[in-house]
């Protein structure tokens, strides 16, 4: 395998914030031009609060400020429903539960997901999966393009999003293409109505010392414009031998009316990652009598003038007008670029066993740098109809995105044999790089034409019937030795997706959803040509029921998808070096329950059990190093005697997990648990402690294996500003 980097050059971002302001200024100029006659019939926000007349002078101000305090996310459906009306199964980790925990990166984050394994297979790629199969979109604010590879490279900083929204099972209804994984939804934190914000430091284990900073500002008098800045700087060392990792992260948005009837958002953000002694790959464990190496949890095959760097930022733009009837128009452009630069050794075996002395290890240095651009433009209509006797939800959309990737490789590797592991890390001096030559380059273009309408039949019986239409176009070269030209791609496809809900009681419902699936695949087979797309079904029954005056949402859903021709590792290419693929036909079944809410007042329970089978085309179990059964449960109360006190704790269980000829981990629990004091009104110091009984466990037996970390912990005091 080799590092995953990418892409080609892009324009700056501040010349692409200047072209996005300048073409938001022209589309909101007009906007207001061709509506200004129009009295709104409702704000442009996606929960529709009462409006005032158009001649009242404070209309302007309660447009935009009901829009911030009535934020939906449509992340989930693009449509605007609640959870509980949604016919999927929906999971969210917001901002209470994110601090709480003190989860600061997406991985740790995303641990606590229901129904979601995180598979942390080296120190900066991990994989992440949801009813047996990779999750291959992540968003930002419902917008996004597929995980290339189903892998993300290094951690978002959990700081810059109001919450996570984790959505299982095919999102057919989201983008008309994925498998039946499901998506992963960052939502952006945005300005609101009142000034002031929060400051954090944090120490912690390993060295790390943080800071971070949120801060919102109402720019104008009228309340009309605002402002938010999010910055976070994490420092911090590993338990793995001489991994280091820094990051700075940076979000700022302005928002702001556009005359009667517009609001216009515009924002950037920035991350730099910069990671020392990374491992690239994972440990080899078994010996050839099948048995497992036993190393202290620090072992690392990294060498010490190691490295993998990333960095990322973007910027966008929305305009949203509100047209009479309640309709409203939003316009959203979004531009990212991406820059790579890895300085990686790789350790490895040809026959994939350690020997008795646990030599037999192989090195494989690497260098190289990666370019990276993505654009999405997306333009929809949505809003409410009437038609027999009923209201009725209604959206229609058009969007492009294009992504384009470039990699260069150095030339110097050699291959050395390796002493007994565990080395040090100046074992194998760096090589004498030699010249830089393109690896591989490509581009991908994807346009959607999209509708979905949610349709009320009776008072009780409600319908979500959607389509996607695609048209995907890739295109690019993979230089393997001789090299392999990949000739243009052009695939269309058009996704239906069904969805029923009818009411049982007031509070609860039960669900049916149908969709197909279809994914284009990355991954290449022995000749080095790229897969076909996987296509299938996808399917999903349950009940939703809301308790204890509607602050606990209850969930149970049975599931079963199909996919055909999913791409599946097939052996290693020893002159590519990487592994080859083929298809294969894969079903998944399970059962999902899931308990989230206030429980009391002051306590706040998330609880989410899964239970599934793989099978391949044999009939026989398949991927087996996807947990089976995964249980997780999040508790936090208030303390009586010690009303500043807040404690509460985490318990992730998994089943047992193997790779053939590989390494295996037996089922396991870890518990985290968390104590915030609040000092004063403004200041709080919170205690976070994770796997708070230090229980040794490989993390991931996918490539390898790599173990998972001690007891360690932070200390937060957080000051509101």
């Amino acid at each position: 395998m080799h590092p995953h980097l990418a892409l080609s050059a892009a324009p700056t971002p501040l010349a692409l914030a200047a072209r996005i302001a300048l073409a938001s200024s022209l589309i909101a100029g007009f906007g207001v031009s061709a509506f200004a006659q129009t009295a709104p019939a409702s704000p442009a926000s996606s929960e529709t609060p009462a409006t005032p007349s158009a001649t009242s002078p404070q209309l302007p101000t309660v447009v935009i400020k009901a829009r911030r305090e009535n934020r939906v996310s449509k992340g989930a459906t693009n449509l605007p429903m609640e959870v509980k009306d949604t016919p999927q199964s929906i999971s969210t980790l917001d901002q209470e539960t994110l601090r709480n925990f003190g989860t600061t990166d997406s991985n740790d984050a995303l641990r606590y997901g229901i129904g979601l394994t995180v598979d942390e297979w080296e120190t900066n790629r991990t994989s992440y999966s949801s009813r047996g199969f990779d999750v291959m979109l992540t968003q930002i604010d419902g917008l996004g393009m597929t995980n290339d590879w189903g892998i993300a490279e290094s951690q978002l900083d959990t700081y810059l999003f109001e919450k996570i929204e984790l959505i299982r099972g095919a999102n057919g209804l989201l983008t008309g293409v994925g498998n039946a994984s499901g998506t992963i939804n960052y939502v952006r934190k945005r300005p609101t109505n009142k000034d002031g914000g929060e400051a954090q430091l944090t120490l912690g284990s390993y060295g790390q010392k943080r800071v971070a900073l949120d801060y919102n500002k109402v720019l104008t008098q009228d309340g009309q414009w605002a402002g938010r800045l999010v910055v976070a700087h994490d420092d911090k060392d590993s338990y793995l031998r001489a991994l280091g990792n820094q990051r700075t992260a940076l979000s700022g948005i302005v928002e702001g009316q556009i005359g009667l009837n517009g609001v216009l958002t515009l924002g950037l953000s920035y991350q730099d990652s910069k990671q020392r002694s990374p491992m690239w790959g994972s440990l080899t464990l078994p010996y050839a009598d099948g048995s497992l190496a036993e190393f202290d949890v620090s072992a690392s095959t990294s060498q010490d003038w190691t490295y993998w760097n990333n960095r990322r930022q973007s910027v966008f733009a929305e305009y949203a007008h509100t047209l009479p009837n309640g309709w409203e128009a939003k316009l959203t452009l979004n531009h990212a670029e991406g820059k790579d630069a890895t300085n990686l050794f790789y350790a490895y075996t040809f026959t994939g066993y350690l020997n008795n002395d646990n030599t037999g290890l192989n090195g494989w240095p690497y260098r190289s740098d990666g370019r990276s651009s993505s654009d999405i433009a997306d333009f929809n209509l949505s809003g409410k109809f009437s038609a027999f006797g009923q209201q009725h939800d209604a959206l229609f959309g058009l969007s492009h995105s294009k992504q384009t990737t470039k990699t260069w490789t150095y030339a110097g590797a050699t291959f050395p044999a390796l002493p007994a592991f565990p080395y040090a890390g100046d074992v194998f001096p760096e090589p004498a790089w030699g010249a830089r030559t393109v690896a591989n380059e490509g581009d991908q273009n994807l346009t959607r034409l999209y509708a979905a309408t949610r349709l009320q039949l009776t008072d009780a019986l409600k319908a979500i019937v959607g389509v996607n239409a695609i048209r995907l176009e890739r295109d690019g070269t993979a230089i393997y030795g001789g090299g392999t030209n990949l000739d243009n791609e052009t695939t269309e496809k058009a996704s239906p997706y069904i969805g029923l809900t009818v009411d049982i009681t007031p509070n609860a419902l039960a669900y049916a959803s149908y969709s197909d699936i279809f994914q284009a695949q990355d991954q290449r087979n022995i000749n080095g040509a790229f897969l076909k797309p996987m296509k299938g079904v996808n399917a999903e029954v349950g009940v939703k029921a809301e308790w204890l005056n509607r602050k606990l949402l209850t969930t149970a859903a049975l599931f079963t998808a199909e996919q055909r021709g999913l791409a599946t590792v097939a052996g290693f290419d020893t002159v590519a070096q990487q592994n080859y693929y083929e298809p294969k036909d894969v079903k998944a079944r399970g059962v999902e329950v899931e308990a989230s809410g206030r429980v009391t007042p002051d306590t706040q329970l998330t609880a989410g059990f899964t239970a599934m089978s793989l099978k391949g085309p044999d009939g026989q179990d398949i991927y087996e190093w996807v947990p089976r059964r995964t249980l997780k449960l999040l508790a936090d109360t208030h303390i009586a005697a010690l009303p500043g006190l807040r404690i509460g704790a985490g318990m992730r269980w998994q089943s047992d997990v193997s790779k053939i000829k590989g390494a295996r981990q037996d089922a396991f629990a870890l518990v985290d648990a968390f104590a915030a004091y609040a000092l004063t009104d403004k200041a709080t110091l919170r205690l976070n402690v994770r796997n708070l009984f230090d229980k040794k466990h490989i993390r991931s037996v996918t490539y390898g294996a790599i173990y998972g970390a001690p007891r360690n912990g932070a200390l937060t005091l957080e000051y509101k500003l």
